[in-house]
């Protein structure tokens, strides 16, 4: 009894911690979008500093892993979506997926509680040090085991705009680093005052420190475009196909009709370009067949720049398939196929299944939905070239779906010269759940690290146009047909890219230098004071 009455109060803020990190991110409740992380954000690492707090490095890795576990497995319940209603899997499958993978990111949140419990038993459990092993981890998260960084902390501040600015120099982690050093300040401030104690210097200075973050992120914003700045009018395509129909050979040509049927209406609106989805064509796509002709024919007739998702294939010296790619083909308004682009960040399990040697056979009988080949990675983010005007080009990137997660990847196809970023993906998997929200505000991160406009087309939804300070202009509803359109700004040639464009995780390799430092000095200061005691 005495043990269960020790573990109540840990047990609630470790439920606690679960719900405000559910809602700390855009979620579906009720029919409606709920988005509090402009508040929760700061509340979440504060309850899980305070649950830790106080524990053994031991105990403190263990409740951090608990709660990370509780936390992400109620953000990934879309999983259950994916894997079930798409995959073909077992219901059992389905409980069991989501979880599995919310214990990766629990495991992050399990070395946080042990290193904050070490550096706390040592001296060192201030604000700055739970920051820095915070943004440290959260950056690890973004390539361990080819990554995950869904759910990042930095994303619940997507909407707070005298903050956003930041990321031109830091990327999302500058995002995660205030919001830490703001909730553990707010953790040690509440229990100094509990105590009947002043504010500490330190956690006053935490405190400023934040508040410092706000005119520094306002200063950083990027000026808007000039007025006489060069736009192209630019639409996002939703066909609203759902997912379980997507591929049937019954539905190819009712696709393909509802696109060119938007595109149409897109250009009745003045647009210049068209972005179809990811894999908006269900099939390969290959020069001469019948859907290739099909869209030179629309392109001609509307004089429109397509960019259309599709499968890409590789033929081998027989005619043989022996590759397949998530590719974006572009189409100039002559109907001249210009250039592929071939997706190089691929999703595990869904468009690869890793050692399948060892593991397809299993994971093929559990879900039907698995594919027996997988599909291949292109090399790298590049540019490609669109016509624009009378003879003109202008270089875009075309990120494909789950490549938005990684924002060393995304600046790549700045850095390669794109002047704005035409995102493409399919969130139908997701169901009726909050993760096509957290995606959009994903994608709007891309656009303010950047300074690039983005113009995202979703099958399903959310379509939006995104400004290069990661404002939301134009979007749709999901699971609706329809489109977005405007004149979107291109970012000037002459106007040098983001900090983190040119450099990249400066930052966040910097928090794992004063990390050491932190530790050096901390486990420093326990020698000293071991050998004291000895004398």
């Amino acid at each position: 009894m005495a043990a269960l009455a020790r573990l109540g109060p840990r047990a609630a803020l470790c439920g606690a911690y679960a719900v405000v990190t559910f809602l700390a991110f855009p979620q579906l409740v009720a029919g409606r979008v709920v988005d509090a992380g402009l508040v929760l954000g700061w509340l979440s690492p504060a309850l899980l500093i305070a649950l830790v707090d106080g524990q053994s490095p031991r105990r403190a890795a263990w409740l951090g892993f608990a709660a990370g576990l509780l936390a992400h497995s109620a953000i990934l319940h879309w999983i259950y979506v994916v894997t079930v209603v798409y995959g073909h899997a077992p219901a059992a499958v389905g409980v069991v997926a989501p979880v599995a993978l919310a214990a990766y990111i629990a495991a992050f949140s399990g070395l946080f509680g042990w290193g904050y419990a070490w550096l706390a038993a040592r001296g060192a459990g201030h604000p700055l040090s739970a920051a820095l092993l915070w943004t440290a981890l959260d950056h690890l998260r973004s390539f361990a085991l080819t990554g995950f960084p869904w759910a990042t902390l930095g994303y619940a501040q997507h909407e707070n705009a005298a903050l956003l600015g930041v990321v031109t120099v830091t990327g999302v982690y500058g995002l995660s680093f205030v919001t830490v050093l703001g909730g553990a300040a707010l953790t040690r401030l509440v229990r100094e005052l509990s105590a009947s104690r002043r504010a500490s210097a330190g956690t006053l200075s935490a405190l400023v420190a934040v508040l410092a973050f706000l005119p520094l992120g306002v200063g950083l914003t990027p000026p808007a475009p000039a007025p006489d700045a060069p736009t192209v009018r630019i639409a996002a395509l939703q066909g609203n196909i759902d997912q379980g129909v997507k591929w049937s050979p019954e539905w190819i040509d009712r696709t393909l009709g509802i696109y060119e049927d938007l595109s149409r209406r897109a250009v009745a609106e003045g647009a210049e370009w068209i972005v179809w989805p990811e894999t908006a064509v269900p099939g390969g796509l290959e020069p001469d067949s019948s859907t290739w002709l099909r869209i030179e024919r629309l392109a001609r007739e509307t004089g429109a720049v397509l960019v259309v998702g599709a499968v890409g294939l590789e033929r081998d010296p027989q005619g043989r398939v022996s590759a397949f790619y998530d590719s974006a083909y572009v189409f100039d308004a002559d109907g001249q196929g210009r250039g592929r682009y071939d997706k190089s960040h691929l999703v595990p399990f869904g468009e690869y299944v890793p050692f399948r040697a060892w593991f397809g056979r299993f994971f093929g009988a559990v879900a039907r939905g698995i594919a027996a080949l997988d599909v291949s990675a292109g090399p790298g983010p590049r540019a490609l070239a669109l016509s624009h005007g009378s003879g003109g080009e202008v270089s875009v990137g075309i990120p494909i779906c789950y490549e938005l997660l990684f924002p060393d990847l995304m600046r790549r196809f700045v850095r390669d010269g794109s002047r704005v970023l035409l995102a493409i993906t399919n969130d139908a998997w997701y169901g009726r759940t909050g993760a096509p929200h957290q995606f959009l505000a994903i994608t709007a991160l891309r656009a303010a690290e950047t300074g690039t406009w983005v113009v995202r087309a979703a099958n399903t939804g959310v379509s939006a146009i995104i400004d290069e300070r990661g404002e939301v202009r134009r979007r749709t509803e999901i699971f609706e047909r329809g489109f977005v359109v405007g004149d979107v700004p291109l970012r000037a040639s002459d106007r040098g890219p983001t900090f983190y464009t040119r450099y990249g995780d400066v930052f966040a390799w910097s928090c794992w230098l004063g990390l050491a430092g932190v530790a050096f000095r901390a486990r420093g200061s326990r020698l000293r004071a071991s050998e004291t005691r000895d004398e």
